[in-house]
């Protein structure tokens, strides 16, 4: 065959992912998780300024996870294994759109604004950030079926108020010494662009080790798999758009 001609079925557009432009509506295929998960504790960073940006991030219009109905579904079955146990869910991002991950790398690419680095990218150049697989220009959030979480123990701990413009302290610090979070501790912070993050890092404590094979076991056990880089990251595996990137607004 031609490479002129392979070239151009390659490219032809429905070998290309879907992305969602302009104004849109949520799918009906789509569910806000507190309808499915009333008890379930929502710590949404991107709405708020305590994230690696710094800022409320692009499309992010109210503190609530929206997932597709398949993986809201499969989070309640984790939810529902360890409530006999008092302990929780805690959310910390869902549906992204792809509005908010244009915001991630233009951030990313404004190598003078570093004002997070100290707590979130301590170790990292912010110009490695798209090498180390940190920021990408596609994120498989905006498919609707992946979600950033850990587990809270019950009655839930009562979670420090976040300061802008308080001393940060770096994210791979010790429970205690970096910022506070009412969860198990996984030996990190979220969002901490550091290897310690990375699920099967070894040189985190035993109970750290335990937590963290234990919020996998769980989300495993309900059909998502876990990101390498990341212990909080989970992608259901038969997500029901896992070609198709949205972009309404979460709200």
């Amino acid at each position: 065959m031609p490479v002129i001609a392979l070239l151009t079925i390659t490219l032809l557009p429905w070998a290309l992912p879907a992305v969602s432009h302009g104004a849109e509506k949520m799918p009906d295929t789509f569910v806000h998780l507190a309808e499915v998960i009333p008890d379930a504790v929502l710590d949404i960073r991107y709405f708020g300024k305590h994230n690696f940006l710094g800022v409320r991030v692009d499309g992010y219009l109210a503190p609530t996870c929206i997932l597709t109905h398949d993986a809201a579904q499969a989070l309640a079955k984790v939810q529902k294994d360890l409530a006999p146990f008092s302990m929780t869910l805690k959310i910390y991002d869902c549906y992204r759109p792809q509005q908010a991950v244009d915001h991630f790398v233009r951030w990313a690419k404004d190598i003078g604004d570093t004002k997070t680095k100290k707590e979130f990218y301590p170790t990292v150049d912010k110009k490695n950030l798209f090498r180390d697989g940190y920021v990408a220009d596609r994120s498989s959030h905006s498919r609707g079926s992946t979600v950033d979480l850990t587990i809270v123990p019950l009655p839930a701990p009562i979670q420090p108020v976040y300061t802008e413009g308080a001393p940060l302290a770096e994210c791979y610090l010790p429970a205690g010494v970096r910022y506070a979070d009412n969860s198990l501790d996984m030996g990190t912070g979220f969002d901490c662009f550091h290897e310690l993050s990375h699920p099967d890092n070894k040189n985190i404590g035993p109970q750290q080790r335990g937590h963290r094979l234990l919020l996998k076991a769980l989300m495993e056990k309900h059909g998502f798999k876990n990101y390498d880089k990341e212990w909080w990251h989970f992608t259901l595996v038969n997500e029901p758009y896992p070609d198709t990137y949205f972009n309404f607004p979460v709200k």
